[in-house]
């Protein structure tokens, strides 16, 4: 009877299928490689409340406003709007839950004349018994940029701004079709429109200041 040929046995097949293993193996973790971790959801925008009123009252036709140094300027506030900024504070108490929170930024249209001006004189005395900076870089028509900087400042945000660009400040936040949100502000200087996003979702109210007497 024929012999086998040498090393053809048993033992030559063990020692060929335990030499092979280790390169089957990284074949096959080459064509299918291990699955990582599953990457989580992705985060929404944060919550934020951003609370918006209007420059307190401007001169009327043929009346003349006063600035800071009580001299007479067109531009600045008329003695009721100046009334109205004094008594400004006294809408954020620092007691918790009234229904308007204390800023903890604030922000004012930028300029030097007309309503930046009454803007920036509306917050001031705010903003000094908060003891923050009155945020004063954006001008009217930038308000995209305005918004961009408010949802990234500590909440919640205080912006003044000029009424006529409000509708402009509100399609920013992306809460222009929010129930309930008239198209254009009223003509009133004693409303605050708070906008309150949770889970990505604005809400509106609007609420009265009633600082002064004939507020609604």
């Amino acid at each position: 009877m024929p012999h086998p040929p040498a090393g053809s046995g048993p033992r030559r097949r063990a020692v060929l299928a335990a030499a092979l293993a280790p390169l089957a193996a990284a074949g096959c973790s080459a064509e299918e490689p291990a699955a990582g971790p599953a990457p989580g959801p992705q985060a929404g925008p944060k919550d934020a409340l951003v609370m918006v009123i209007r420059h307190a009252e401007k001169p009327y036709a043929g009346d003349t406003g006063s600035d800071e140094d009580g001299e007479d300027d067109p531009g600045s506030l008329a003695g009721r709007g100046w009334r109205r900024a004094e008594a400004l504070p006294r809408l954020f108490p620092p007691a918790r839950g009234s229904a308007l929170p204390r800023p903890a930024a604030v922000f004012a249209a930028g300029g030097k004349t007309g309503a930046p001006a009454r803007c920036r004189q509306t917050v001031t005395a705010l903003a000094t018994a908060l003891r923050t900076p009155v945020r004063a870089e954006f001008a009217l028509g930038a308000e995209p940029a305005l918004v961009h900087a408010a949802l990234a400042a500590p909440m919640p945000v205080l912006v003044c701004w000029e009424h006529t660009g409000v509708p402009r400040l509100v399609r920013a936040l992306g809460a222009d079709r929010v129930l309930g949100l008239p198209a254009t502000w009223p003509d009133r200087y004693d409303l605050v429109w708070m906008f309150t996003r949770r889970q990505g979702q604005w809400s509106f109210r609007e609420l009265s200041q009633q600082l002064l007497p004939g507020d609604a």
